[in-house]
Protein backbone atom coordinates (compact mmCIF):
# COMPACT_ATOMS: atom_id res chain seq x y z
CA UNK A 1 0.00 0.00 0.00
CA UNK A 2 0.95 3.37 -1.05
CA UNK A 3 2.34 5.56 1.41
CA UNK A 4 0.07 9.32 1.98
CA UNK A 5 2.13 12.12 1.69
CA UNK A 6 1.20 15.57 2.93
CA UNK A 7 4.42 17.44 1.87
CA UNK A 8 4.26 18.70 -1.46
CA UNK A 9 6.32 17.15 -4.14
CA UNK A 10 8.21 18.25 -7.40
CA UNK A 11 6.62 20.96 -8.89
CA UNK A 12 3.89 20.45 -11.41
CA UNK A 13 3.19 23.00 -14.35
CA UNK A 14 -0.08 22.60 -16.79
CA UNK A 15 -1.92 25.23 -18.39
CA UNK A 16 -4.44 27.50 -17.69
CA UNK A 17 -6.87 30.04 -19.16
CA UNK A 18 -6.25 33.49 -17.58
CA UNK A 19 -9.61 33.25 -16.24
CA UNK A 20 -8.58 30.31 -13.52
CA UNK A 21 -5.47 31.80 -12.92
CA UNK A 22 -7.15 35.17 -11.50
CA UNK A 23 -9.95 32.49 -9.62
CA UNK A 24 -7.20 31.00 -8.04
CA UNK A 25 -5.61 34.91 -6.94
CA UNK A 26 -8.83 35.47 -5.79
CA UNK A 27 -9.51 32.12 -3.99
CA UNK A 28 -6.00 32.73 -2.33
CA UNK A 29 -6.60 36.41 -0.75
CA UNK A 30 -10.76 35.18 -0.14
CA UNK A 31 -9.06 32.44 1.71
CA UNK A 32 -5.85 33.44 2.93
CA UNK A 33 -3.88 31.12 1.66
CA UNK A 34 0.35 32.19 1.20
CA UNK A 35 0.55 30.75 -2.02
CA UNK A 36 -1.40 29.39 -5.01
CA UNK A 37 -0.36 25.90 -4.34
CA UNK A 38 -2.27 26.01 -1.53
CA UNK A 39 -5.41 26.95 -3.46
CA UNK A 40 -4.75 24.32 -5.74
CA UNK A 41 -4.34 21.63 -3.02
CA UNK A 42 -7.01 22.22 -0.90
CA UNK A 43 -9.44 22.59 -4.34
CA UNK A 44 -7.95 18.58 -5.28
CA UNK A 45 -8.79 17.75 -1.96
CA UNK A 46 -12.35 18.84 -1.98
CA UNK A 47 -13.61 18.15 -5.42
CA UNK A 48 -15.46 14.90 -6.15
CA UNK A 49 -13.34 13.34 -8.93
CA UNK A 50 -15.47 10.02 -9.38
CA UNK A 51 -18.61 11.60 -10.41
CA UNK A 52 -17.01 14.37 -12.23
CA UNK A 53 -17.92 14.13 -16.17
CA UNK A 54 -15.25 16.25 -17.76
CA UNK A 55 -16.83 18.32 -21.05
CA UNK A 56 -15.11 18.10 -24.26
CA UNK A 57 -15.73 19.48 -27.59
CA UNK A 58 -14.50 17.11 -29.78
CA UNK A 59 -12.60 17.79 -32.59
CA UNK A 60 -12.37 16.36 -36.33
CA UNK A 61 -9.58 18.08 -38.97
CA UNK A 62 -11.13 19.02 -42.41
CA UNK A 63 -9.28 20.40 -45.31
CA UNK A 64 -10.49 23.86 -46.76
CA UNK A 65 -9.41 25.72 -49.66
CA UNK A 66 -8.41 29.74 -48.47
CA UNK A 67 -7.00 31.86 -51.23
CA UNK A 68 -3.64 32.94 -50.68
CA UNK A 69 -4.05 36.23 -49.71
CA UNK A 70 -7.01 34.88 -47.07
CA UNK A 71 -3.84 32.55 -45.59
CA UNK A 72 -0.98 35.34 -45.46
CA UNK A 73 -3.57 37.99 -43.38
CA UNK A 74 -3.95 34.79 -41.13
CA UNK A 75 -0.82 33.84 -40.63
CA UNK A 76 -0.24 37.94 -40.08
CA UNK A 77 -2.69 38.00 -37.62
CA UNK A 78 -1.76 34.71 -35.72
CA UNK A 79 2.14 36.38 -35.04
CA UNK A 80 0.35 39.49 -33.83
CA UNK A 81 -2.50 38.00 -31.75
CA UNK A 82 0.30 35.47 -30.69
CA UNK A 83 -2.25 32.35 -31.26
CA UNK A 84 -2.51 29.45 -33.81
CA UNK A 85 -4.33 30.04 -36.96
CA UNK A 86 -6.64 27.10 -36.00
CA UNK A 87 -7.86 29.56 -33.13
CA UNK A 88 -8.63 32.32 -35.38
CA UNK A 89 -9.97 30.34 -37.30
CA UNK A 90 -12.42 29.08 -34.80
CA UNK A 91 -13.21 32.53 -33.61
CA UNK A 92 -14.14 33.55 -37.14
CA UNK A 93 -16.53 30.43 -37.59
CA UNK A 94 -18.28 31.05 -34.08
CA UNK A 95 -18.78 34.83 -35.08
CA UNK A 96 -20.34 33.93 -38.64
CA UNK A 97 -24.40 34.04 -38.50
CA UNK A 98 -25.95 30.40 -38.80
CA UNK A 99 -28.08 32.08 -41.94
CA UNK A 100 -27.96 35.18 -44.11
CA UNK A 101 -30.82 36.17 -42.89
CA UNK A 102 -32.30 36.43 -46.22
CA UNK A 103 -35.54 34.20 -46.90
CA UNK A 104 -35.58 31.63 -49.68
CA UNK A 105 -38.25 31.55 -52.47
Amino acid sequence: MAKKSRKPSAPLTFDLPESLISRIETCRRGHGFKTASEVVRVAIAGYDFDGCKPSRDPHRQISVRITSDQRTMLKRYARQKDASIGELLRLAIEFLPASSGKKKR
